[in-house]
């Protein structure tokens, strides 16, 4: 296994870092570009919901499969497919000549965000030491969350200096650096215990239940097309029943559900939905608050989340060791308790006040609590699963974020009272936002309560040295170190026994 201070260990980093960062910058670079793309392309608003919505909607529906599918064939060999999928999709956004064209595009760039999301982080739980995964899976969280923050910032320059195609081409040279330096300095790893075949049902399944859903969520909001948004709900219900009885069957499951007899885990994910749905619905509205009832202009709009950015940067990692060293229950009661704080002072906001006195002292308590929470929940979920099944684990967690974003923006407007002509009048958005800061904060609040109760202290406890002789892991090590070519003494055991009645977690 890698340390973290090594200089193989830092390239891991980076390089699962930078791919990861090309698919969270792109997600939101295009909402800037929105305009600009439908004044050119002579595009609909339906047709502009569906630049967003395409890229959504597969990678929803897939990021499970992704993650499987490193597992078996390999994390870095599939985290790479993914940067060479995501990269050409890009370029071909980047040419659209129709709205059309550019929606189609969008699709197979959401499939490649789902190949390279969960391999990104299984790349770090199988090549670090235990040790090192909190801060490793911190620094990830930390300037994967700057990728995300100065989408808007970064999308509105490259609009005004080049064009809303540069928004696209920006991931191409991106791309091409990170499958180099993947193929250079990435050790290779899967599941040794992964054989017989493709789990070809289960993956049809997963991908119906999460594509059904996620359109259903998308589409039942705005009105248009009831009846097939409920259809699709349906569609989606019943493929996941499908789904839960097929795994329950199969001698090869895409998602063992034996992995959701962990307690930890199954905690940590419901606390993720909660606290990304927070998340979802304040990036969501924030930015057209400030642009439509405060008078920002795009680029005024991202820049004032910048004090988020530098929390995520300068806290997010020192947060997942600071975890690892205290346990993750007081980080993850506090951190989504500054969330709710931040929120409710966003709900204070009122048209015609400054930056500095109304919205500067929200943000930043608002991008402490996102620091202090984003690595130890992340870390949380995955150190409560098996080591072999870390694609499995991470591709549950990242499904679980998106559909709470999704969810958030779906469901957050309508709870707000909010409809399409409030978002173009600056005092009902401004009600509507107040409204649904609040709902925000009592949701982030339920989350900290959730983790008061639930997560337990030594899930992130590095657990090599408390592995004992004879306690079954020993031929799992044994192929895990051969594929991976890494050596026995550095290796975390695949699994250890929970202690007896405690039906907690299996690492």
């Amino acid at each position: 296994m890698l340390s973290l201070s090594s200089r193989r260990g830092r390239w891991v980093l980076a390089v699962t870092i930078l791919g990861s960062a090309v698919a969270f910058l792109e997600a939101t670079v295009v909402n800037v570009a929105l305009p600009e793309i439908g004044r050119d392309l002579d595009a609909s608003v339906s047709g502009l919901q569906w630049v967003l919505n395409g890229y959504l909607l597969t990678l929803a529906g897939l990021i499970l499969l992704g993650g499987s599918l490193g597992d078996r064939y390999g994390r870095r060999r599939v985290f790479s497919i993914g940067v060479v999928w995501f990269t050409v999709a890009s370029a071909l956004c980047a040419a659209a000549p129709t709205v059309e064209f550019l929606v189609a595009a969008r699709v197979l760039q959401g499939i490649g965000g789902a190949l390279l999301t969960p391999g990104s982080l299984a790349i770090i739980e199988a090549a670090f030491r235990s040790e090192d995964r909190p801060r490793a899976i911190g620094a990830w969280s930390a300037l994967g969350g700057v990728a995300a923050a100065i989408g808007p910032l970064v999308g509105g320059y490259l609009i005004a200096a080049v064009s809303w195609r540069a928004v696209f081409l920006l991931s191409v040279p991106l791309g091409v650096l990170v499958v180099v330096a993947a193929a250079r300095h990435v050790p290779e790893s899967r599941d040794p215990l992964a054989t017989g075949r493709l789990d070809l049902p289960g993956s049809v399944l997963a991908t119906l239940a999460l594509a059904g859903g996620t359109f259903a969520l998308v589409q039942a909001p705005t009105g248009d097309a009831t009846a097939p948004a409920f259809a699709a709900g349906a569609v989606g219900l019943a493929a996941l029943v499908a789904f839960v009885v097929v795994e329950r069957r199969t001698a090869h499951p895409m998602l063992p559900l034996e992995i959701f007899s962990s307690r930890q885990f199954t905690s940590a994910n419901v606390l993720t939905f909660i606290v990304y749905a927070a998340l979802g619905g304040v990036f969501f509205l924030l930015v057209l608050f400030l642009q439509v009832s405060l008078g920002y202009s795009p680029i005024a709009a991202g820049a004032a989340s910048l004090p988020v950015t530098a929390s995520m940067l300068l806290l997010s990692s020192r947060a997942g060791a600071h975890a690892q060293r205290i346990g993750p229950r007081l980080p993850l009661t506090v951190g989504p308790l500054l969330i709710a704080a931040g929120m409710l002072l966003m709900s204070r906001i009122e048209p015609g006040e400054s930056y500095v006195d109304a919205v500067l002292p929200a943000v930043i308590v608002f991008g402490l609590g996102l620091a202090a929470t984003v690595a130890p929940i992340t870390a949380t979920a995955l150190a409560a699963a098996d080591d072999r099944h870390a694609g499995v684990a991470s591709g549950v967690n990242n499904a679980v974020a998106r559909t709470a974003q999704l969810t958030a923006v779906a469901a957050l407007p309508a709870l707000a009272g909010l409809t399409g002509a409030d978002f173009e009048d600056p005092l009902a958005l401004a009600d509507g936002f107040q409204t649904a800061m609040l709902v925000t904060a009592a949701v982030a609040a339920a989350g900290a309560a959730i983790a008061l109760a639930t997560i337990r202290n030594d899930v992130l406890e590095p657990a090599g040295a408390e592995a004992a002789a004879g306690d079954g892991t020993a031929e799992r090590q044994l192929a895990h170190c051969a594929v991976a070519g890494t050596p026995l003494r550095q290796e975390r055991p695949a699994a250890r026994p929970a202690p007896v009645g405690a039906g907690d977690r299996a690492s």
